[in-house]
């Protein structure tokens, strides 16, 4: 014999409330109601990071150590809701319901707190399996109400045990039970059994074969009583799969998850007709759903800012430190430039950072820009770079010696000659190289040769041809 399960989950916000606190869970070894509490940004939260860590059963557990799983389980689920409460200060208070069915081999683990309700359709008779943990059902257990008087207690969802509101470990109801074929379970919140009695849920649990039919027939009564709160109800038929008809569909075994911890939470209610009317139009459209984190895929859950803000100071760092080296390297660098007349020697670089100059000069020499001759000059205003002062100054050096080769030749004057020049215009006579004493001066007058002969002029290159044999000196 192959046992499993053939159900179907459904949840409607209901005709009063404007935002659906109720979260369901049903899969082919999980089923699971939650019913949030805590106001209007809390309950939601709590029921749905429940069934969050919940779903993560719905797999084969061994049997010996189901019921321990499910405890355990639902136990990390509160410590969960705890550590939200105290992390998210508008989450104060918050709180949810459990009641949830962990399947294994033959056997169903059962936990139970709060209020939701798990019932049993078994051989046509339809029990409430579980027992509310009410301040009504403490009354009801000590005598002092009537089943008739509970239904009617202003007090009757005032609830004495849940997952959240206190810090110690919640006291759960657990219980290990035999999963027959042919079972038929039902698992409500209080938004349905409040409404529909407990005779009407076992006839229509008997008179509807599919368990989705049967779930949207169940929400239906709920939401024609006045649906006033959240209505989530979940069917499960115990099947045999060695059993089931030549042809017939097997069970599926895709999740189905309804309620605030849904992509669908926010759907509204599924009620159609003049109470649905008049409940769209009285309903509160001010308040905005509280935005949870725990079941959007589509964006990523809230981290600590912490780690990202380490980043960025280490980055910061690295750049302020990479910077630092960077003008300690430049300062170490020299160049030759000019300030407009002399020739200067910069320590830094040659460029500027924007506003801020990365050199800045350390000696005003005293050769003048004019006194260097054009390409020099060029040079200098495009600035010469230096791995250090020494080369600098090896540049400075080239630089005098090119100027003192450019510079002007000095004028001279002859002392001996009374007039200002040779000429008598005034100007000084200038002369390069010394004159050859052993010739005349080119300005002076030959003398006459002895018996009238002219004189041979002076030669005054000492490259001239000498004169041929037999020719008259």
């Amino acid at each position: 014999m192959t046992i499993a399960l053939r159900y179907a989950a459904r949840s409607d916000v209901g005709l009063v409330r404007s935002n659906n606190q109720d979260s369901g869970y049903a899969g082919s070894h999980l089923l699971a109601v939650a019913d949030g509490m805590g106001g209007h940004a809390g309950g939601d939260v709590a029921s749905s990071v429940a069934i969050g860590r919940l779903m993560r059963l719905d797999s084969e557990t061994p049997a010996s150590d189901m019921v321990a799983a499910l405890e355990q389980t639902v136990l990390d689920a509160n410590q969960e809701i705890l550590r939200r409460a105290r992390d998210e200060p508008q989450l104060a208070g918050l709180g949810t319901t459990i009641t949830a069915l962990l399947r294994t081999e033959g056997k169903f683990a059962l936990a139970h707190i709060g209020d939701s309700r798990a019932y049993l359709l078994r051989d046509g008779e339809t029990t409430q399996v579980t027992k509310d943990h009410t301040f009504v059902q403490r009354l009801l257990d000590e005598g002092r109400l009537t089943e008739e008087e509970a239904e009617r207690h202003p007090q009757r969802s005032v609830l004495m045990r849940v997952l959240g509101d206190v810090d110690a470990d919640p006291e759960l109801d657990l219980s290990l039970r035999p999963a027959h074929v042919g079972d038929r379970w039902m698992l409500c919140s209080d938004g349905l059994s409040g409404l529909v009695s407990l005779e009407t849920i076992g006839r229509t649990m008997q008179e509807i074969e599919d368990p989705g039919e049967c779930a949207d027939a169940l929400v239906q009564m709920a939401l024609k009583g006045g649906g006033p709160d959240n209505i989530t109800c979940i069917i499960a038929d115990v099947v045999d799969l060695d059993r089931l008809p030549r042809g017939a569909e097997p069970p599926s075994t895709a999740p189905q998850i309804v309620g605030s911890a849904a992509r669908t939470r926010n759907q509204p209610t599924a009620a159609s007709g003049p109470a649905a009317k008049a409940a769209a139009l009285t309903r509160s459209d001010s308040e905005v759903p509280y935005a949870d984190e725990d079941f959007t895929e589509d964006e990523p859950p809230l981290r600590s800012p912490w780690p990202a803000l380490v980043a960025v100071l280490l980055l910061l760092a690295l750049m302020a430190g990479a910077l630092w080296a960077a003008y300690s390297w430049s300062q170490k660098q020299f160049f030759v430039g000019t300030d407009g007349t002399h020739v200067v020697v910069f320590q830094g670089l040659a460029q500027d950072l924007g506003p801020i100059p990365l050199s800045s000069p350390v000696e005003v020499t005293d050769i003048e820009l004019e006194q260097l001759p054009p390409i020099m000059r060029q040079q200098v205003q495009r600035t010469i770079s230096a791995p250090d002062r020494e080369a600098a100054d090896e540049v400075v050096q080239r630089l005098a010696g090119a100027a003192q080769i450019n510079a002007p030749a000095t004028p001279t004057t002859d002392p001996a000659d009374g007039t200002d020049g040779p000429d008598g215009t005034g100007e000084p006579s200038q002369s390069t190289e010394p004159a050859d004493p052993s010739g005349p001066a080119p300005s002076e007058p030959a003398e006459e040769a002895p018996g009238g002969v002219d004189p041979l002029p002076s030669r005054t290159e000492r490259t001239a041809t000498p004169p041929d044999d037999g020719e008259t000196s």
